[in-house]
Formats: C-alpha cells, sequence, structure tokens
C-alpha cells in the first residue's frame, strides 16, 4: 500500500500537512492511526487563508520539479490530511515519492 494512487497523466498523493512548522519540508512516509500511508510534510506557513494549502503547493511543485499549476488540492481543503493530484508522467513522480524515507 502506498501513499500515492496512479492516474492516467498523474498521481494523486496522501498527505498530512504540519503548518506553523520551523521549515518547509516532505519528512518522508509514514502511517496514520488507521493504518492508511501519507507522505508527511511540515510548512511554515500558518493554517489561515488557505496559506498553508498554498505553501504545501509551491513545496511540492520545487519536489516534482512541475509548476504550481501542475498540482491541484483534490481533498482535504481545511484537514492536516489531504489529496493532491500532481499532473505530469506517473513514473517520474512516483520515483520522486519512492525516493523519500518510510517510517521504520
Amino acid at each position: 500500500m502506498a501513499c500515492y494512487r496512479i492516474e492516467a497523466d498523474a498521481i494523486v498523493l496522501s498527505i498530512r500537512l504540519t503548518p506553523h512548522a520551523d521549515r518547509d519540508a516532505v519528512e518522508g512516509i509514514g502511517t496514520l492511526a488507521d493504518g492508511r500511508m501519507v507522505a508527511q510534510a511540515r510548512v511554515r506557513a500558518v493554517p489561515e487563508d488557505g496559506a498553508a494549502n498554498k505553501a504545501l503547493v509551491a513545496l511540492l511543485a520545487k519536489l516534482f520539479h512541475r509548476p504550481k499549476s501542475a498540482i491541484q488540492l483534490a481533498a482535504g481543503a481545511t484537514s492536516r490530511v489531504k489529496q493532491l493530484r500532481i499532473a505530469g508522467e506517473p513514473a517520474d513522480l512516483a520515483a520522486v515519492v519512492e525516493s523519500w524515507p518510510a517510517e521504520k
């Protein structure tokens, strides 16, 4: 079970976001209490007026080498656990996610 699913021209990434952190980073892959796998990310932005979501999109755009317009928030706008659709070659995008460390 992975923290993403592959679509025809994109991947949909499940991510747990921690706002108001000390840095912007994806720290790896973790498991929620219900057993779902998620990428774990932190951003410095506060969760007001969508600032944390915008910071997350900017962070992912940088990590995946994609324009911000290629990343859409599919679900979880006000939740810590979000679904983001990242457009591009699925195999290349999945390789980036697979390079992140998994919790032990």
